[in-house]
């Protein structure tokens, strides 16, 4: 079995996303779309952005610039552990991205994911990120903070609304000073009672760009 990670155009990471991940939809905002190949034949994408939280930089002392969100890693049937492919990601995402210095992301516990795909990177655990509540618009649940970009506040509507499960929040440092400023926020790795299973080969991706001349 051969890997290969390279860049990938906009439209093949949105079919990666639609198609092999639970969210079936692509971050709007400048992205880094890495693509990925086992012997030849395309199998998904990784996909690295600022995310959905305009204030995801403020807790570690760092500018905008210099954090960015692991959003989606979208892929069909593989061979390749998840943790190896993240990892190439990573390394060409700091070979592009200049200035950037932490990756964050998050595992969903609303789709049963604790982030063993993290763990089994080294990636440090930082606790709990609280869910915001969901609304039901226009045919799909979305979150409260997508609100103000379809011209609602959640101070006056009346749309159907339920609460989800708060996500584990990952943490990836850039160079040896933002670990050794992170490093204290580390917490044990949450475990589920059953075992660890979410970073088989064949495992249903957790999350969750530029080409080479064009970083975030």
């Amino acid at each position: 079995m051969s890997l290969h990670l390279d860049w990938c155009s906009y439209e093949a990471a949105k079919y990666a996303v639609e198609h092999w991940h639970y969210s079936h939809s692509l971050p709007a905002g400048k992205l880094v779309k890495i693509g990925v190949w086992e012997d030849d034949q395309f199998i998904g994408a990784v996909v690295f952005g600022y995310g959905a939280n305009p204030n995801l930089y403020k807790p570690y002392g760092l500018t905008q610039q210099e954090v960015c969100e692991l959003t989606r890693v979208a892929l069909k049937e593989h061979k390749a552990t998840v943790t190896k492919i993240i990892s190439i990601s990573l390394k060409m995402l700091k070979s592009v991205a200049q200035g950037l210095r932490l990756v964050v992301s998050f595992a969903d516990a609303n789709h049963d994911h604790i982030g063993g795909i993290y763990q089994g990177g080294n990636w440090i655990y930082s606790g709990i990120a609280k869910s915001t509540p969901q609304y039901f618009v226009k045919g799909r649940w979305i979150h409260q903070r997508q609100l103000g970009s379809l011209g609602f506040s959640a101070k006056n509507v009346d749309f159907p609304k339920r609460k989800i499960l708060d996500k584990y929040r990952y943490l990836y440092p850039l160079d040896n000073e933002m670990r050794k400023q992170i490093e204290p926020l580390r917490k044990p790795y949450p475990k589920r009672g059953r075992g660890e299973i979410d970073n088989a080969p064949q495992s249903n991706e957790e999350t969750g760009g530029a080409s080479p001349t064009r970083p975030l």
